[in-house]
């Protein structure tokens, strides 16, 4: 009985180790995943000061205009402000000033012409409704744009770490608990 006892445990210290060991692989990798891809973003961007933006106007564009002819385009929402003591063009994120320098807002969803127009309107609404925000400009002396909002700042990159560190802390508590487990064993088997 107690040979069969002492298998039994070996073999379940055994699967809770080799789980500890994963989960702590899992975060490792995870923490190089984040480190070659996030990380980067998060250095190289230039948004960092956090200003108060005044609305000046807005408009939304859902006509482009090509050799002199109107063409119809996905509607955007154009906002200008004042920020930093400047005129400045507000774009929502960086990935938007990216995709189209054109808008400042572009809708999720641009499948459907009238949704994406909706969503545009009341993005506008917001803007009209509150008419002093906070907003994020560079400290380039001529740049004539600031964001609504930042993808890759210092929120971001810690949302991204939690999961890959709750997951090193957990597995390490698992190895470190087989590990009290097994002295404590023999400590109690050699008394």
């Amino acid at each position: 009985m107690g040979k069969k006892l002492v298998m039994a445990q070996k073999r379940g210290e055994t699967r809770a180790l080799c789980l500890g060991v994963a989960m702590v692989m899992c975060a490792v990798i995870t923490y190089y995943i984040l480190g070659t891809t996030m990380l980067p973003l998060y250095q190289k961007s230039v948004w960092t000061q956090e200003s108060l933006c005044r609305l000046i106007e807005t408009n939304i564009r859902d006509q482009e205009e090509l050799e002199g002819k109107k063409v119809p385009q996905y509607p955007c929402l154009w906002v200008n402000v004042s920020a930093v003591g400047k005129w400045a063009v507000l774009y929502h994120t960086e990935e938007t000033r990216d995709r189209n320098q054109q808008c400042s807002y572009i809708p999720g969803s641009l499948d459907n012409y009238q949704m994406a127009l909706a969503d545009v309107e009341k993005v506008r609404a917001k803007f009209h409704e509150r008419q002093v925000f906070y907003c994020f400009s560079t400290t380039q002396e001529n740049e004539t744009s600031v964001l609504y909002q930042r993808l890759y700042g210092p929120q971001a990159l810690l949302a991204s770490l939690f999961w890959p560190t709750f997951l090193l802390t957990g597995g390490l508590l698992i190895i470190a608990m087989v590990k009290i487990n097994r002295s404590l064993s023999i400590l109690a088997a050699q008394k």
